[in-house]
């Protein structure tokens, strides 16, 4: 069995394990990451590529909880479960339904908003260190409207988030129109996010952070963590690593991890999903969220990928071909001509019932950092999370609260 030792061992090689190793690497850390996959791959390949720093609100809210039902339970709901998933899922959804609540909702959306801010600023000097600035587009994003009714009903959402500090301005059809040509006409109109930054290709971004990180990867899964000779004693398959301080970053598989290092997480798994099609050039020039649909409409480079949807459904199960289908019967109600798509994914996506990370030292002391669970953010909040990762390690204050990040909120 291969042996190491490392002063800090970053368990997950995705963007927010990339953020972090480069920005400990920046403060003359020694770092060493850990994943039995290709830095990069998984959610961090597979999203929107919107740095959504507009993405306040929490998926739990009184108005999902008056509709849960229905939502879990209709297979082609936006939000939905895979009844196999029931039983083991029962404990979180109960959380999830105490966290829709106004109070926690409200109280949720507020620590999201105080996470996310500067988020897209981040990003760009990110982008500046790693030579990636070419794949950030200062477009903005679009929500879009298809029905006059449900453009109207959009105007108290977004008089909440311009509470939450989010700049948002509500467009006719003309205007959005204006904005891109190549979508249907509406009768409703849009919510245009005019400072959303959008990453032409996240693969590409998340391949040259990897790239910028001078740091061993080593190839391997780790099932056993323990406190041991002044520090974290780490095992797996067919290697031993000894570190200082071990960071979690290892998203959805977090949750035994966590409970090793003493903390139990009520951490489960989003299944998400994408369908491409390849195109010289795509359709639109800015990500846009068809509001009643659940998926966003996003110009890849060279493709135009379909994203979205929430299926609660665990780690094992294989993907359901009919998520992938209502993605492509989706796209094209907006575009009736798009033919067979080019490839389809599924990944997993980190969801915590409050819909915030976990971010913080474990319980059991600081030689254990918490850095996972950040749901559909995960992207957004990459270099925010690796700033405060840093700070941790450094024994200074954090340069945002994180009071409801923290492990021990769960009470468990």
């Amino acid at each position: 069995m291969a042996a190491h030792q490392t002063d800090i061992a970053i368990i997950g090689a995705g963007v927010v394990g990339l953020a972090i190793a480069e920005r400990l690497l920046a403060e003359g850390r020694e770092v060493t990451l850990i994943d039995p996959n290709p830095p990069g791959s998984g959610a961090s390949y597979g999203n929107a590529g919107t740095i959504a720093d507009y993405a306040v609100l929490p998926v739990g809210t009184p108005d999902v909880l008056r509709n849960l039902p229905s939502l879990l339970f209709d297979r082609n709901s936006p939000l939905s479960i895979r009844r196999a998933a029931l039983p083991s899922l029962a404990p979180w959804l109960l959380r999830f339904a105490l966290q829709s609540l106004p109070g926690p909702a409200k109280r949720n959306a507020a620590a999201i908003a105080g996470l996310l801010a500067d988020a897209a600023p981040l990003w760009q000097a990110v982008a500046a260190r790693i030579d990636a600035e070419d794949i950030l587009q200062r477009r903005g994003c679009l929500y879009m409207y298809e029905s006059a009714g449900a453009f109207r009903a959009a105007k108290a959402d977004m008089a909440y988030r311009r509470s939450l500090g989010i700049t948002v301005d509500l467009i006719g059809p003309d205007d959005l129109r204006q904005l891109e040509p190549g979508l249907p006409e509406v009768e409703g109109g849009a919510a245009f996010f005019p400072n959303a930054v959008f990453m032409s290709d996240p693969s590409a971004m998340v391949a040259r952070l990897a790239a910028a990180v001078q740091a061993p990867v080593l190839p391997h899964r780790i099932d056993r963590l323990e406190r041991r000779n002044g520090g974290v004693h780490l095992a797996g398959d067919g290697i031993e690593v000894q570190a200082r301080r071990v960071v979690l970053a290892a998203g959805a598989h977090s949750r035994a991890l966590a409970r090793m290092a003493g903390d139990r997480i009520p951490l489960d798994t989003e299944r998400g999903y994408h369908v491409e099609w390849d195109m010289p050039q795509p359709r639109i020039t800015r990500p846009t969220c068809p509001s009643t649909r659940g998926f966003y409409l996003c110009p890849m480079s060279g493709r135009l990928r379909v994203a979205g949807t929430v299926e609660l459904g665990g780690l094992t199960a294989p993907p359901s071909p009919h998520r992938v289908d209502k993605l492509v019967q989706g796209a094209r109600a907006i575009f009736p001509d798009l033919g067979e798509p080019s490839r389809d994914w599924m990944g997993f996506r980190p969801s915590l019932p409050d819909s915030l990370p976990v971010i913080g030292p474990s319980r059991g002391g600081d030689e254990v950092i918490h850095a996972y669970g950040h749901g559909h953010i995960g992207l957004t909040l990459a270099p925010i999370t690796a700033r405060l990762v840093a700070d941790l390690v450094a024994g200074r204050s954090p340069e945002r609260d994180i009071t409801a990040t923290r492990a021990t909120r769960f009470g468990l």
